[in-house]
């Protein structure tokens, strides 16, 4: 079913917040194992009709130079996006389903957007509606190109493990929880680590973790694991932003990433010498 009140606005998948070019009986993003299929049913819904259901911006500090930006009330996944204001302009880091007039001003009064770069499928969301908003490219890994529901010309893929946005920002293909995954490195100040939830920052702020499929509970493989953290281990950073609102590292993140990545490989070891008895 679809619930659009406009057939020619690009739909926006309810459970997922996906936003694809044109109408379909279902959400791909929705139906691989890393998410899942809507209890009641595929719903779709425009930014206009969000609109109407009062949905508006949320602006919040998230640390040094670091501004996040949700959707109130929760919608989908609920996730924010971050905005980076470096020296060389400012990083739309990951996206969210909804945008309006408002949002667009409140963003352009801080100067604008000139990169987009978004660190998996999930989050791919409106991305589309917000690069041409602010006439500003997307960053997407060309591994995880399959997962777009609404190309266009504003989308730029690239390849191999990094990519170098400015002299400050760094995007760094981890490969766990997709094979085309993101995080982005900020070398400014101490440094910091955006992950998204490809490495999750956990409700205790001391640790992160990793998962394939996160509402299913399915672990990422170790040796995907062990790849990411040595990648990682070769850039500094402080601070570790996750997903959602105030899930940030606020010190020593290496560190922090280093026993994470420990724990993580003791359980993973214990259960896999139970499972052999």
């Amino acid at each position: 079913m679809t619930d659009t009140t406009d057939p020619t606005a690009p739909p926006i998948c309810r459970a997922c917040g996906t936003q694809y070019a044109v109408a379909r009986p279902d959400c791909p993003v929705c139906l691989d194992e890393r998410q899942y299929p809507a209890p009641g049913g595929q719903r779709w819904t425009t930014r206009a009709e969000l609109r109407a259901e009062g949905h508006s911006g949320r602006f919040e500090e998230q640390g040094p130079g670091v501004l996040g930006v949700g959707v109130t009330p929760h919608f989908a996944i609920g996730q924010r996006a971050l905005l980076l204001r470096t020296a060389a302009g400012n990083v739309l880091w990951d996206c969210v389903p909804y945008l309006d007039d408002a949002m667009v001003r409140a963003v352009e009064e801080l100067g604008g957007i000139d990169h987009i770069a978004i660190s998996h499928p999930h989050f791919y969301s409106s991305m589309v509606d917000w690069a041409h908003a602010f006439d500003a490219p997307v960053h997407l890994h060309e591994a995880d190109r399959e997962w777009v529901g609404r190309p266009d010309p504003a989308l730029r893929f690239w390849s191999g493990r990094t990519l170098r946005l400015t002299d400050e920002v760094t995007l760094i293909n981890p490969g766990v929880h997709f094979p085309g995954s993101a995080v982005l490195h900020w070398s400014a100040g101490d440094g910091a680590l955006f992950t998204g939830d490809v490495v999750n920052v956990c409700p205790d702020n001391r640790w992160v973790s990793f998962m394939y499929s996160y509402p299913n509970h399915i672990p990422e493989r170790p040796r995907a694991v062990r790849a990411a953290a040595d990648l990682l281990a070769g850039h500094r950073f402080e601070r570790i932003y996750g997903a959602w609102w105030n899930r940030v590292v606020t010190s020593r993140g290496n560190e922090v990433l280093a026993r994470s990545v420990d724990r993580y490989l003791r359980f993973e070891e214990a259960t896999t010498a139970v499972a052999r008895v």
